[in-house]
């Protein structure tokens, strides 16, 4: 049922703008026949690729979501995440000096957002935002957003009563291959905002003193280090998890300031 929907929906904005299924297809470089299994709901008769030429013609946004049994999806997406907050929250317990603030909000000029963790550091008054991801998916809005995040950090920290003198970030990224692969292909952009890894950054919390901008890859394999639920599991041949794995198209129609982490003046 979902994908006759779908279909529907694409048929009737190609209609709603004038167009036939040729000039759709024309314009998307796909075959008329593509159009048309689109638009009776034959989505596996058709590539991803060939669905989002044909709804990036008609501007309409196709959203790929991924679900399985019921919400257990996002328990475990949660869970991980979780696992890898406790890993940082771990460290920095065990080096002493650092107080720490988990699921930071905050609201500023219009900007609004979350802090993963927030560190602070009384004797240096070094001031750290800890970014944790699970997944890396969009290396360009992950840094944005991140930046973003830094830049008002020194604010945000003020509102709980700590003046910092220097601003440091740290990206925590989850071990796995995707993830790797995905740091190798964007190497020159990350390390243009996150010049220090892990060798920098672990020494660092012990005695802050300059700003750190970092990333850092954490793995329950690490030895001496808090074991968790973050590695990627390996992939046996033949087997299949249990429950209905599936994936959902939806489509909808849709018509830095960089931070220095200087002292404060």
């Amino acid at each position: 049922m979902q994908d006759i929907v779908f279909g529907t929906r694409v048929r009737s904005v190609r209609i709603r703008l004038g167009l036939r299924q040729a000039d759709v297809a024309a314009r998307s470089r796909v075959s008329d026949m593509t159009v048309s299994r689109i638009e009776h709901g034959h989505l596996d008769a058709v590539t991803i690729a060939a669905l989002r030429a044909v709804a990036s013609t008609l501007e309409i946004r196709v959203d790929i979501v991924p679900r399985w049994r019921g919400g257990d999806l996002d328990r475990l997406v949660n869970a991980r995440h979780a696992a890898l907050a406790e890993v940082c929250v771990q460290r920095l317990r065990t080096i002493g000096g650092w107080e720490v603030r988990p699921e930071v909000s905050f609201s500023i000029y219009g900007e609004r957002g979350i802090i993963d963790l927030l560190a602070w550091h009384a004797g240096s008054r070094s001031l750290v935002v800890i970014e944790l991801k699970t997944e890396i998916v969009d290396v360009g809005e992950l840094l944005g957003t991140f930046d973003r995040k830094v830049r008002l950090a020194r604010e945000i920290g003020f509102d709980l009563g700590w003046r910092a003198k220097t601003v440091s970030a740290c990206l925590v990224v989850a071990e796995g291959r995707t993830n790797r692969r995905r740091i190798e292909a964007h190497a020159g952009l990350i390390r243009s905002a996150l010049p220090h890894d892990g060798r920098h950054f672990w020494p660092w919390l012990a005695s802050p003193s300059e700003w750190v901008r970092a990333i850092v890859v954490v793995s329950d394999q690490h030895h001496g280090r808090p074991r968790t639920s973050l590695s990627t599991p390996r992939r046996v041949p033949g087997h299949r998890a249990p429950g209905n794995a599936g994936v959902v198209a939806r489509a909808s129609a849709v018509s830095s300031t960089k931070t220095t982490g200087q002292p404060a003046r």
